[in-house]
């Protein structure tokens, strides 16, 4: 079964505060949001545990799906639904070896090789950007990939392909008209005013 990635919201505390990243979340899932993504790059192992653990207590009673950025031990241990990997994170192969055969793995990247290696490896999704450039990934802050470049991993692959990088309620149609499955967001969300609204124009392209 083909998992609903419609919309991924990402977790960003800096951006979401004064507000609380559970309240932000709260509402987008409301709305209907599909797929939350725990990410804190300072958060300790014990913190993103205790984080995705709270987040799973809003989470599951909307039948939606919760993944952790980077650290598939914290994943697991939190009985998340998933992990997202980078290219400099345990390797597809050994994380699909050590995960339950239902666990969601996502992969980075924006190279058509890549992706389709990161299939054959096990990985359930490429999340593929920065499309539209972004400002919460220092390393990225210059990439701006295009719809063309999308379309090619999305054509390259038989997984879901998921557009991220600098999306937003004014761009993401062009996201899904290149094909890809679904947007990750992370400022168009965690800096919204009225964060159901801009999750329902999220979702619209998508069938949401």
């Amino acid at each position: 079964m083909t998992p609903d990635l419609r919309l991924i919201v990402i977790t960003d505390r800096d951006l979401a505060a004064p507000r609380a990243v559970r309240d932000i979340v709260a509402a987008a899932l409301v709305a209907g949001a599909p797929a939350i993504q725990l990410r804190d790059k300072a958060g300790t192992a014990r913190e993103l545990f205790e984080q995705a653990r709270a987040l799973g207590e809003i989470v599951r009673p909307h039948g939606a799906l919760l993944f952790v950025n980077d650290r598939l031990d914290v994943a697991l241990a939190a009985r998340a639904d998933g992990v997202h990997l980078g290219p400099d994170d345990l390797p597809i192969a050994a994380a699909r070896r050590a995960a339950p055969a239902s666990f969601l793995i996502g992969f980075s990247t924006d190279d058509p090789e890549q992706a389709r290696r990161a299939e054959r490896d096990g990985a359930s999704y490429i999340g593929c950007g920065a499309v539209f450039g972004t400002t919460t990934k220092a390393e990225a802050a210059h990439e701006r990939i295009g719809e063309e470049r999308l379309a090619a991993v999305v054509a390259a692959v038989g997984i879901p392909v998921i557009g991220i990088g600098g999306i937003d309620t004014a761009n993401v149609a062009r996201v899904a008209a290149a094909g890809a499955r679904g947007a990750a967001v992370v400022s168009a969300l965690m800096r919204a005013a009225d964060p159901s609204t801009v999750t329902r124009q999220l979702l619209a392209p998508f069938g949401g």
